[in-house]
This record gives structure tokens, sequence and C-alpha cells, in this order.
């Protein structure tokens, strides 16, 4: 840095681009940097830097907004300012940026630009010399150093006298003073006044120092003038004072520590005026631009330094971005809304009919509350991808939350402003994201909230999806009231049992329930097969799966209520037919071995014969053994094995129950991880056919009439390593020990639910629509439910309904005699006992 002509900064400096702010040599200056010009000369500038030499770099103006760096460079201002960073802080929130706290040194002007990229490199031209800055300094301002010198020195201590000397920053800037060189008062006292950054620049630009002490003075005057006007309209306080000047620590002159700088910076003045407009531009209810207003106010008089400075600022930004009033409008075209629905999903019905119906009522008021919906079903079944859908139909914005995992309060109302790195809520944040006040908000995986120390996000959830009282919905982090009555909520869940009660009561469930066969064949050709083809950079010329082939993946190889399992497996046939087209691999068969030998060895292998059509052989390369052989049928070779129905959170799903009895002392015993109830539930079947044993014919191994005399029951439920619960499997426990007692076997195409009692009564039981269409994916032929059940099976579609010989049972014995062949053992005295029973 040093030569024959004195002191000199690099010829080759990286430049940082601002658009905040003037740098003027003598001031530091903090800049806020997040463009992606800035922040790579920071990273890999700055931060790898070992020398001085490093750290000293070029500060030009820039007009444009660094958001909208593009690979077009912008018009560089012809004059900038070589500083030195004296301070780098990085942050990621609200989003990644550096802080730099930068001392200017001297003028410089561009010469050339050598690189734009990873960050701007130039070649340039000192302007100022840097001996002024490190000679010893004279005391003041003589009059041989100039009449122009002289009478601004003159004016600058004209101004400190205006001030009240007993503030600190008032005293130090009078001894600073005394003993600046001349050469950097117009930088230094032009730094610290108040003026817009346009007047900056027309200092900067003075490269004379004639010229400079021109362009400041009339500023320092314009500054003397306005307090002697205050002066006149009220008594000068020291608030006001601390206000004109301040010093803030860090700086560093080569040299001297020491670094002027206006507190209240006049890009924060002009930042503040925009911010106001904003404020009153937003449109806000009364209550929150009053808020917003005070918020402002005190952020005028706050210095920057503060860290409650940065905690306003962002809270008076977010104020200003939420979307108070600003709304889509809704697309109340019935008939195109149903097309839509009916084009993205299949079957359905219940959930298209809904919406359809709010599009309806909204066409006869337009200031419709949003209905609060609640999709419950198993995985896989769409509900996710029918909110979005619904979004499109109506025409608004979309925006999902997962809730599932979610313990904490505040991700639903925020933090409060106190604590430090506080934020706003979930909701208030997908707000400002979607940036309207009436979008589809997903609430996903409703069922799946957790409870912590940290509080119950279920019940704040409640003033959310309350119809009553979600148009003032607060939260902590605003501390106003927004209005959430025209945002439709959709939540979905796998279960409403771990769902609280009092926010289930909030919400219009809308169950779900899983596909038939039929269904998923047309789900698979109509949306999975053509989206997996296009995921794979497939053509439907090159890959054919036909119906038969779907049908084997459905029955053979997935076992579920929904199709992403389905989804899966015909991503790895795609996968597989993938790489037999980038091989250029031919399917042998009599027409291409033909080809194969008249080919030359060396040549390129031909391209496969199109489309790759997968049958059941190629299904079984690509996906190996069908995983789901064994028909129910093989189960039921021995007396004691019954087949049940049972609901769970992935769907309905059959459930085998086994017994087996040998010599002993009259003991059950229960394995299969079962529950408390269902453990009653065998007790009740055990102590029933002992009370109706004779009427039913039933003994032990030695023909005595109780069944357990000499001997231990022992009832297994398979899957061992799943827990079971509930009362349905009654009747089924019931059917497997009279099996088991009488010796006979139990229809191998029955399955049953229901729940018993002690009096040998059927009761109705839940999940009736999902149990019956896993039976029908299991191939069973006939279902046994309970009578009160009946209601239930108008809810299947018409082909499940058809397929399936349904048997409704109000007792025990109509549940015997449908499940055996002939019926079951019984005598007159028997049916007239069992025709008292039910009428008990």
């Amino acid at each position: 840095m040093t030569s024959g002509e004195g002191i000199q900064i690099p010829s080759r400096l990286p430049l940082l681009l601002t658009h905040e702010g003037v740098l003027l040599p003598g001031s530091t200056v903090r800049f806020s940097v997040d463009s992606p010009r800035n922040m790579h000369l920071v990273s890999q500038r700055l931060l790898k830097g070992t020398s001085l030499k490093s750290t000293i770099i070029g500060v030009i103006p820039n007009t444009r907004d660094p958001e909208h760096d593009t690979d077009d460079l912008p018009t560089l201002h012809k004059i900038g300012t070589a500083g030195i960073a004296v301070q780098v802080v990085g942050s990621n929130w609200p989003k990644p940026h550096y802080t730099l706290l930068i001392t200017g040194l001297c003028r410089l002007s561009v010469s050339s630009l050598l690189k734009e990229r990873p960050f701007v490199l130039a070649e340039v031209k000192q302007l100022d010399k840097l001996e002024q800055y490190t000679t010893p300094a004279t005391k003041g301002v003589t009059a041989e150093d100039g009449e122009l010198s002289q009478k601004f020195y003159q004016a600058a201590v004209q101004l400190l006298g205006m001030l009240d000397m007993s503030v600190p920053v008032v005293a130090k800037f009078r001894r600073l003073l005394d003993s600046l060189p001349r050469e950097t008062l117009p930088d230094v006292v032009a730094s610290m006044i108040r003026t817009s950054n346009k007047e900056k620049l027309q200092v900067l630009d003075a490269v004379t120092l004639e010229e400079r002490f021109k362009k400041a003075l009339p500023m320092l005057t314009r500054q003397i003038e306005g307090l002697k006007l205050l002066q006149k309209t009220r008594k000068m306080s020291p608030d006001n004072e601390k206000r004109v000047l301040s010093v803030r620590k860090g700086g560093v002159f080569p040299g001297r520590q020491f670094n002027l700088e206006e507190e209240d910076e006049d890009d924060d003045g002009d930042y503040t005026a925009v911010l106001e407009r904003k404020v009153h531009g937003a449109n806000m209810p009364e209550a929150a631009l009053r808020v917003c207003l005070k918020e402002l106010k005190r952020l005028k008089k706050m210095p920057q330094s503060m860290p409650e400075y940065a905690l306003t600022r962002n809270y008076l930004d977010l104020m200003v971005e939420l979307p108070w009033s600003k709304s889509t409008k809704d697309c109340l075209d019935i008939r195109a809304a149903r097309t839509l629905l009916d084009n993205d999903h299949y079957a359905m019905d219940k959930l298209k009919r809904r919406v359809l119906e709010y599009l309806a009522v909204r066409q006869m008021k337009t200031s419709l509350k949003g209905p609060i919906l609640c999709f419950v079903g198993p995985p896989g079944v769409g509900k996710t991808s029918v909110g979005r859908s619904i979004a499109r139909t109506l025409g608004r914005e979309f925006h999902r939350i997962a809730l599932g995992g979610v313990c904490d309060q505040s991700d639903i109302r925020g933090h409060r402003r106190t604590y430090v790195g506080s934020m706003p809520g979930r909701i208030i944040n997908g707000l400002k994201a979607v940036g309207v006040n009436n979008p589809v908000f997903l609430l996903d995986e409703v069922d799946k909230l957790g409870k912590s120390l940290q509080g119950d996000p279920a019940a704040a959830l409640l003033e959310v999806l309350d119809p009553e009282q979600n148009h003032s919905f607060t939260d902590h982090y605003l501390n106003v009231a927004f209005d959430l009555s025209q945002v439709l909520f959709i939540a979905t869940a796998n279960s409403t049992a771990t769902i609280p009660p009092a926010l289930l009561d909030r919400m219009e469930v809308l169950q779900v329930p899983g596909y038939t066969q039929e269904e998923k064949v047309e789900i698979a050709h109509r949306h999975l097969i053509p989206n997996q083809l296009e995921q794979h950079g497939l053509t439907p010329q090159q890959l054919h799966i036909p119906q038969d082939t779907t049908q084997d993946i459905i029955s053979r190889y997935t076992q579920e209520a929904g199709v992403r399992s389905l989804e899966r497996k015909i991503g790895a046939i795609c996968r597989a037919v993938a790489v037999k087209v980038a091989e250029g691999y031919m399917p042998k068969t009599s027409e291409t071995l033909k080809s194969e030998n008249s080919m030359q060895q060396g040549d390129k292998a031909a391209p496969p014969e199109m489309p790759i059509v997968i049958d059941h052989i190629a299904l079984k390369d690509i996906l190996g053994p069908p995983l789901f052989e064994m028909e129910v049928s093989e189960h039921l070779t021995l007396p004691g094995v019954a087949v049940g129905l049972a609901w769970t959170p992935l769907g309905g799903e059959i459930m085998f129950v086994e017994a087996s009895r040998m010599e002993g002392e009259g003991q059950l015993t229960l394995t299969g991880q079962l529950g408390d109830v269902m453990k009653e539930s065998a007790h009740l079947a055990i102590s029933w056919l002992r009370a109706n044993a004779k009427t039913y014919q039933l003994t032990n191994t030695v023909g005595a009439p109780d069944p357990l005399e000499g001997t231990d029951i022992h009832l297994h439920f398979p899957a061992g390593a799943v827990t079971k619960d509930g009362p349905s499997a009654g009747v089924t426990i019931v059917t497997c020990l009279a099996s088991l007692f009488s010796g006979r076997l139990v229809r191998s195409d029955v399955a049953m639910t229901g729940e018993i009692t002690l009096r040998g009564l059927v009761l109705p039981v839940g999940g009736i629509k999902d149990k019956a269409l896993a039976a029908h994916r299991a191939g069973v032929k006939r279902v046994i439910l309970p009578k009160r059940n009946e209601k239930d099976l108008e809810e299947l579609p018409a082909n499940v309904r058809a397929d399936l010989d349904f048997v409704t049972a109000t007792n025990l014995d109509e549940v015997l005699n449908a499940s055996f062949d002939g019926g079951f053992p019984a005598t007159t005295n028997t049916c007239s006992h069992t025709q008292l029973t039910s009428k008990l």
C-alpha cells in the first residue's frame, strides 16, 4: 500500500454494490448485504482473507435494488469509496444476510471491470491522498487555509454552540472537531448532519477540496437555520440534541480511534417514511393501524444500535405485508367446478358434493363464512390432494400446514415479542406467504398433534377453527386481531380417536374410505400410470400396462386402502423398463431372436420392440414373487379358526382368530397383543358358550357337558407384534370357539364383525365401509354384521354390494347359523330361548 508518492490502496478491489446509504471518506456506515454478488464477496473475500489488504473493498452506490440482482450488471456510479471492513456479522433470520461495518478511507474511480461473477472485481484509481489521515493534524483551521475552509469551520463551531455541551456525544464531537484535519471536515460533517442520499452523492462526487466545501457548506447552514427555528418554537431539550448527533463505537481511522455518524441516518429516515406510507396504504383495521403508528413513532426515536430496533422494524414489516383486505374472487361456476374435480379425482362423491354445495350457497350469499372440514380416512386415499384441487376449483391460493408432531402452542399462536427470536405462528406466516385473506388452508395430520410443557396446540386451534371466534384471531406476536372467517380450513386425519372432543366438535367430519379394486384400476390408468411415465421420461408408445396386470398388482402385491403402494409398484416397473430402453435391450421373442441372429458382432444392440407390454411373467421378474398369495380358505382347514374384520387408521383389514384346546384345569390363555376390551370380549364369549353348551351340543374331549371341564383353551390372534383392541371381535371369537367345541369347520368364504353381550345380543360397531372393502379385497363372499349396521351399507359402491352377500344378525344364533354350512345344531327350545332373549 506504500509507494514513493505516498500511501496507496490496491489497484484491484472487489466492489460492494449498495443501494441504502452512501459511504463518505472518514465516516463509518453499517450495510445489510443479501444480494448474491455481495454475499459471495463477503464469504469468499472478507471471511477467508487473512491480511489487512483483504479487508479493503470498494463501495459503489447502486440505484438498483439487490433483490433484483440479475446477470446484467447495473450501471455503476462513477465515483465510489475505498473502505475497510471492521466488522462482519451473519444471520439467517428473517433470511440469510450479512451486516458489514465499513469505514471509508478515500475516493476512487472505476477504470475497468475485470469480472462480474461471483462478485464484481475492478481496476480502480485512487482520487484522494491517504496522508491527510495519518499526518499530525493542525489545531483547528487558520486564516491561511483559505476563506472558504475557515468559514466552514466557523459554521461547524456555531452548530456545536447551539447544542448542550453537557451531552457526552456533543462534547466528544467538539474535541474531535478541534483535532480533525481540514481536508476531512466536509466529508465527516456531511455524514453526521441530516442530509439525503442525493446530497451525500454530491459531496462524494466533489473531487477537489474547494468543490467539496461548496457542496457541504449549504447543508451545514441549513442545519443551523433549522435549529434556530426550533429554538424559537420551543425550548431545546437534551432528547432532541441526542437525536441530532451521535457517536457509534467501533469505527477506525488509519492512525486514529474515532468514528462519527448520525444515529438516525438518512437512509433510515427514508425507510421510515416509506414504511409510514405502507402502513397507511395497507388498509388495516383501526386497532391495528393505531398499534403500527405507535410502533413507528417509537422506531423513529430509537437508535439503530439498540436490539429492539430490529425487532420493531421486523414487526412493522410483517404488519404491512399481511393481507388485511386483499382477497381473491371465487370461481362460482358449478359446472366448471364439477368438471375440474372429476378430472382431478376419481370417486370421492361425498367430498365433491360438499364442495359444490358450498359453491351453490356462495352464489346465494356472498358473505358466507368459510366452512371448516375434516377429511378422515386411511393414508393414500387423496385427502391432501383433494384439498389442493378444491383450491384450484375455487380459484383460491393454497397453503399446507403440517401439524404432525407439533407439540408447542406457539407454532399456532406465535411467540410474544418479549422473547428472543420470537416469530408469528404458522397461521399468520401462511397468510403472509399466500398474500390474500381467503386462501384454502390444509391442516395436515391434525390427529397427530402432541402436547408438552410448551402448551397444547390442539387447544390453540380451538380459536382458529371456531367460526364464532376466528373473525378476531389474535396471534401472540401481532397482539392485534386478524379476521380468519374467510379462510377455508380443511383438516386431514387418519382417525378421530386421538382428536380432542372439543376440537372435533368444531369441524364437519367427512369420511374418506378406501378404494375398491375397480376404483384403483381406474385411478391407476387415469392418473398414476401417466404421472409415473412422465416422471421417468417414458411415453405410452414405450410402455403399456394392461388392466389385467394392474389388477394383479393390486391384489397380489398390495393390500391397502389407498394407492401409495400401487404407485410405488408402478414406479418400479417404469424404472425397470427405463433401464431396458436405455440399454437398447430387445425382448427375447421368436421375432427378435431372428433379428439377433442377423446382427453382426460389434454392432449396436437393436432398440426394444415398442411398446413393452407388462404381462404376468414380466411382472414377476420386476416385482418378484407375489406378496399376498395365501387365500382365506387356506387358513380354515381345521376347526377352531374364524375370520373377523377389523378397522385400523390404515383402513379395514381381515383378522384371523385361532383356538386350540388341551387337557388342563379350565384355564383361558390369550395371546396376540390384545387390549383390555378384546380380552373382555373373549371372556364374554366363553361364558356365553358355557351357558348354552347343552343347547348347542358343545362338549369337551371326554364328553362332559361343560366345554372347559378338564380342558385349557388357548386363543391366539396372529400378527402378534401388532396391538389389537376393540369390541368388534366378539362374534368372531364365539364362532371360533363354537367351531373348536363342535369340531366343525367355519365356512371358508365368511368374515364377520360385531360386539356381543352376555345375553347373546349382537351390537353395532363402526368402520363398516372400511371393513366391507377389506373383505372384498380378500376375496370373501359373505359378510356377517349387526342388524343395526345395515344402514351403513348404503355408502358402499354398487359393485361391492353386488359381489358380497351381507347377512345381518341381531343375536348369536343367527351368526352361528350363517357361519356354518347347513346351519348350527339348535333345538326348538333353543329357538324360543333366542327369540325371548332378543325381545329382552
